[in-house]
């Protein structure tokens, strides 16, 4: 008999309890603004903290939020970027202009000679 009962009945497909007796968490909506203007709002729970920081699902862009922590983080971001190190300032770090333009001389002409060019 109990094989009759659960024939047909999509064990583990779908829930058999239901929604009376369930209480949500409280909610409250967190608004974000990008470097376009754009606002988003994130949903977390009352109780939670929102990070100064997050990332627009829509368009990848990293949004902030419009108050004192959010300021923070965006000032903390731009140095960040400001900070990074490009290939050209560590080669420049490393040698003079002058030692680069004779190093540059020196491989045009190594060029030059193995396709068989002259230098113009």
């Amino acid at each position: 008999m109990a094989d009759r009962t659960l024939k047909g009945s999509r064990i583990g497909s779908t829930s058999l309890q239901g929604e009376t007796g369930v209480e949500l968490s409280p909610r409250r909506k967190v608004e974000y603004v990008t470097d376009k203007g754009v606002v988003f709002s994130v949903v977390f729970d009352a109780d939670a903290e929102p990070p100064p920081e997050w990332i627009d699902q829509r368009s990848g862009e990293i949004g902030f939020l419009d108050d004192e922590a959010g300021r923070t983080a965006r000032a903390e971001l731009e140095a960040k970027e400001n900070s990074q190190r490009t290939p050209w300032d560590m080669l420049i770090e490393r040698r003079t202009r002058e030692e680069l333009e004779e190093l540059l001389a020196e491989r045009l002409k190594l060029l030059r000679a193995r396709r068989g060019t002259t230098e113009q």
